[in-house]
């Protein structure tokens, strides 16, 4: 098999994918010569990278796992990439679990790799257009929005530029939930205005999807109407870490993606 006999028709191969390059530095197999070649500038820029991509795994598995002993079992994640090993339906297999993506290589790899599980399924589709993505018929079917949700936007709210209003887009997935669901994020940064940061933010913008860098009070905004869990948001490595591979022993390591889980109260209105 090469490199374009799974890819689907009409796709252009000529441009990167952040998808399949984050597939390919967690050592997933579902991507392009034009993605690995993205992923080893972005590490040639900044060595920690793939680190970087592999903490942001293990963030994902600490909180579902925290979810799922919440009582959460229903998951939204929204910007999911390719569900290789880790992903949310294998941490939580007996929970309902939705993927989105707008990447259609990502979707179609997704399908694949979902094919006979009847607790998770992948849909194509657009953080920015919460009413579609909210009423798709394959979401419907797996998720019931009149009990708590959680949401995933992991690695995903820094593709979306500040003309598109990311935080009214969250705020509208946040009152279609019911009291009780969560918000899971985490987001990039360059707070410690790192040069080799931003060296990889211009590498990113090879793809159709350029790099928005933002703030803890910008990113701590995507909480309004959330009760942040402990211990707030941090840097994802600082989000209770079980061990040695959580976190990273280069202090700066741990501040370069923001992370935070937030509840929406009992007396939140939907």
């Amino acid at each position: 098999m090469t490199d374009f006999d799974w890819v689907p028709e009409g796709v252009d191969t000529t441009i990167p994918s952040v998808a399949r390059a984050y597939d390919y530095m967690l050592g997933g197999a579902h991507n392009l010569a034009v993605d690995r070649a993205m992923a080893t500038e972005a590490a040639r820029l900044l060595p920690s990278t793939p680190r970087l991509v592999r903490m942001n795994r293990a963030y994902l598995r600490r909180v579902v796992t925290h979810l799922v002993e919440s009582g959460i079992d229903q998951f939204l994640d929204i910007g999911s990439g390719i569900p290789t090993v880790g992903n949310v339906h294998e941490v939580a297999p007996d929970a309902k679990v939705v993927y989105v993506d707008k990447d259609p290589v990502a979707v179609a790899h997704s399908e694949l790799l979902l094919f006979g599980n009847e607790n998770a399924t992948v849909v194509q589709g657009d953080l920015r257009d919460p009413d579609g993505l909210l009423s798709h018929p394959q979401v419907l079917r797996l998720l019931d929005f009149d009990r708590p949700v959680a949401v995933l936007m992991l690695m995903v709210l820094h593709f979306v530029p500040d003309a598109d209003e990311p935080w009214q887009l969250v705020a509208r997935y946040r009152d279609h939930l019911a009291p009780g669901s969560y918000l899971a994020v985490s987001h990039v940064t360059d707070d410690r205005q790192s040069a080799a940061w931003r060296g990889v933010a211009r590498t990113a913008a090879q793809s159709r999807d350029s790099l928005n860098n933002r703030s803890h009070p910008e990113v701590l905004e995507f909480f309004e109407g959330f009760e942040l869990e402990e211990p707030g948001l941090v840097g994802c490595g600082l989000w209770r870490p079980q061990g040695r591979g959580d976190i990273s022993d280069n202090a700066e390591e741990n501040t370069l993606i923001y992370a935070g889980l937030g509840r929406k109260p009992a007396s939140g209105s939907r």
